[in-house]
């Protein structure tokens, strides 16, 4: 299997939102307002119990016509995929594209550490692109402009 050295919890978002099972889905909706989030993980005394994302709300909720006082259980997604938060990256990515998620949440232990998303991957993407182009993008800068060198094309 092929490590990076990078584990999941060096890209996470820390703490995950999270509800208590039984939670009202107005409820549930403000506070991914409120905290300007995209799911929120449901428990019960603790385990994790299912996610609710916006998608969730929309699609299942709002276009099924539940009133906002219906419990978010109702619209959960179950079982909630999850990574470690000793996994490799490289696991994390594995997860993301079999399952079609785009978040997962991190567990140490059972206990649910953080939230790890598709744009979190993206963001560390591109900074190690720009991390590696940068020096590139500074020589070329740096050199005026010329004529091609003989046996080139322009």
């Amino acid at each position: 299997m092929k490590t990076s050295g990078l584990k999941t919890s060096d890209l996470m978002s820390r703490p995950a939102l999270s509800v208590p099972s039984g939670t009202p889905l107005g409820r549930v909706a403000h506070e991914m307002a409120e905290y300007a989030v995209g799911s929120v993980l449901v428990t019960e005394g603790g385990t994790l119990r299912g996610i609710v994302t916006d998608r969730d709300l929309a699609v299942r909720a709002l276009a099924g016509r539940l009133d906002d006082t219906e419990p978010v259980d109702t619209v959960m997604t179950t079982p909630v995929i999850t990574v470690s938060v000793d996994d490799d990256v490289h696991v994390a990515y594995r997860a993301f594209r079999r399952s079609g998620v785009r978040r997962l949440p991190v567990v140490d232990g059972g206990r649910v550490v953080g939230m790890l998303t598709v744009d979190d991957l993206l963001i560390d993407v591109f900074q190690r692109l720009a991390d590696l182009l940068g020096p590139v993008a500074w020589s070329v800068l740096e050199e005026p402009p010329g004529p091609p060198a003989e046996g080139t094309r322009s």
